[in-house]
């Protein structure tokens, strides 16, 4: 079962994470129906029926049932953890690290992508754009994904700052025309593609959420060093038991058999269980910028 969860708090949450220590939750009932969080990186109404297939498949595995829900970004999923709106949810490596700081959040899975559970950001334009370096960009409009995203946002601003061209977000607007966060991986991308925007800064992978001949226009100028790649996180609180088993489903999806389900997860090439220490670039990346302490 899916359905649409709307923002809870804007973009705040990332300034509170700076001030505030994880916020336990009080003990709570044995949960009866597990609710997942996702965001939309893709097309929304896709992503709904992909929701339909996956926690039906899900129910089934775990003889309970399991309810999905669409949020509005990274900052409501969280927001939606906190509150208990949601159980688990599936996030960029960013968002878990200031879920972990502010609410205690902890990771259970790392997706896999060409066999390895780390990916990168990039910086893309448009083939005929002339624009063939990141100084290139200066005045002009550039889409982000999400500003908590690390793939979508942070990493490739980061080049921006290691090539001496920006000191970080509160200087961007200084050197661009115009910074736009477009909601997701495809929507930045397709802004760019579209020539609504200039550059669309998103995972090495988005260029694929794009048509073939979309694919065949663009290219990219920039690449970040390496991200742990996107993770399956849950509430604090939530069972032990229950996170076992649904880790333990989830992993199931390695199999031949199930393979196919996960085009419904955001196509993955699998999962692993998730490595605390991964994030600890993360964590440090986050506490330069000023979003942990």
């Amino acid at each position: 079962m899916c359905a649409l969860i709307s923002r809870r708090v804007v973009l705040g949450l990332a300034a509170s994470t700076a001030l505030c220590a994880p916020v336990p939750l009080l003990a709570q009932a044995a949960t009866d129906t597990l609710r997942l969080a996702f965001i939309p990186q893709e097309n929304p109404e896709k992503l709904l029926g992909d929701i339909d297939a996956i926690t039906g498949w899900l129910s089934d595995k775990l003889g309970l049932p399991v309810q999905g829900y669409v949020t509005f970004d990274h900052a409501a999923a969280v927001e939606a953890l906190r509150n208990g709106d949601a159980d688990i949810s599936f996030m960029g490596a960013l968002p878990f690290v200031l879920a972990e700081a502010e609410i205690g959040a902890e990771p259970l899975l790392s997706e896999l992508y060409r066999g390895a559970p780390f990916y990168t950001g990039r910086v893309f334009v448009r083939r005929d754009s002339g624009i063939e370096t990141l100084a290139d960009l200066r005045d002009r409009d550039i889409a982000f994904a999400d500003p908590i995203s690390e793939s979508g946002y942070l990493y490739p601003l980061d080049e921006f700052v290691r090539a001496g061209l920006v000191d970080g977000p509160k200087t961007a607007e200084d050197f661009f025309g115009q910074v736009y966060f477009a909601g997701g991986y495809q929507q930045a991308m397709q802004a760019m593609a579209e020539g609504l925007v200039d550059a669309a800064g998103a995972s090495q992978y988005a260029d694929l959420l794009l048509s073939p001949i979309q694919q065949a226009e663009v290219t990219w100028i920039a690449e970040s060093p390496q991200i742990p790649s996107h993770v399956v996180i849950s509430r604090p609180g939530l069972e032990d038991d229950l996170k076992q088993r649904f880790t333990e489903a989830m992993l199931t999806l390695n199999e031949p058999e199930n393979r196919d389900m996960l085009a419904y997860v955001y196509g993955p090439d699998g999962y692993v269980v998730a490595d605390p220490a991964a994030f600890d670039g993360v964590r440090q990346i986050a506490g330069e910028y000023g979003l942990t302490k």
